[in-house]
């Protein structure tokens, strides 16, 4: 499983996010928009919106979920937490 957490600085539901996941213990990749804002369309491709804290979790039979927002009961299904 890859994560893959598409974010900006301030954003605190980014924070939360992140700060979640890191809790969990769940290696996950950040890509900052506010330094790279070129991979703002991977974001809005995963979450068709470009809200943010936008994450991606690549399952390992290939699939993809897209979770805007910190919502903790999705995060824990993707993640099979729950």
């Amino acid at each position: 499983m890859k994560v893959t957490i598409y974010s900006t600085k301030t954003c605190p539901y980014c924070h939360l996010a992140k700060d979640y996941l890191n809790s969990k213990k769940v290696d996950f990749e950040e890509v900052l928009l506010d330094d790279h804002p070129g991979k703002a369309q991977e974001a809005i491709k995963t979450c068709n919106s470009l809200g943010v804290p936008c994450i991606k979790v690549e399952q390992d039979d290939g699939s993809v979920v897209g979770i805007l927002g910190f919502d903790k009961p999705k995060l824990d299904i993707a993640l099979g937490l729950s």
